[in-house]
């Protein structure tokens, strides 16, 4: 699922007269289609070094994360929940997902319905059951859908101003920015993942905290 190439309000033959600034286009590259052509391959570095991971590291990573989370989401009767299940070599919160629900949060897991469309998300607890989604991801079969207060989202990279470098579809930006009051969104992700910028572009959507095993970035 590759990023898809947005068009330009002004025609392409006066691009070059437009201060990339102007346009929204990160000032290190012309067009959008550069930004997304240095993506791709950082992306994939960035995802070989997070499985490269030992296992051993990575579940006390995710405890450190976990502990950080607990200083952010406190009052959480009510609220819904949304996280992720755990793929390529992500923090795995399905354990703190389990003491959310424990404490009276509604958890949910996004789902993909169709390329270039929102996510939709729905409940989900340990026990109910889940179908293959897409990239085989676990997603629940029959939880209600609902839209979430809180938004827990994974990341392959981040910067120093929150921005999330995701897996390319597009559809963590897409969702945010099709809600009609944006949830409090958190990313989360190892400390390894930091770079020193994604490049943002006009469609990205800093995340307001950055959550990693050692420390919290807000925005």
């Amino acid at each position: 699922m590759d990023e898809e190439t947005h068009e330009y309000a002004s025609p392409a033959c006066m691009l070059h007269e437009i201060d990339p600034a102007y346009s929204g286009i990160s000032p290190n590259f012309a067009t959008d289609s550069e930004v997304f052509a240095w993506r791709k391959p950082e992306r994939q570095k960035l995802i070989d070094e997070r499985k490269a991971l030992p296992v051993a590291q990575r579940n006390d990573y995710t405890r450190a994360i976990a502990s950080h989370l607990d200083q952010i989401v406190t009052k959480v009767a009510g609220k819904h929940i949304s996280l992720f299940w755990p793929f390529l070599g992500e923090p795995d919160l399905r354990g703190w997902m389990a003491a959310l629900t424990a404490r009276g949060a509604i958890c949910l897991l996004p789902v993909v319905v169709a390329k270039a469309e929102p996510l939709i998300f729905r409940s989900w607890k340990m026990g109910d059951r889940l179908e293959r989604g897409v990239w085989n991801i676990p997603v629940p079969a029959e939880g209600a859908q609902a839209v979430p207060d809180i938004v827990i989202a994974p990341l392959v990279g981040f910067d120093a101003e929150c921005f999330r470098l995701g897996y390319g579809g597009g559809f963590f930006d897409r969702t945010l920015a099709s809600f009609d009051r944006k949830p409090f969104t958190i990313g989360v992700g190892f400390e390894s993942q930091k770079i020193a910028t994604i490049h943002p572009l006009a469609h990205d959507i800093p995340m307001d905290v950055v959550v990693t095993q050692t420390e919290l970035r807000y925005r």
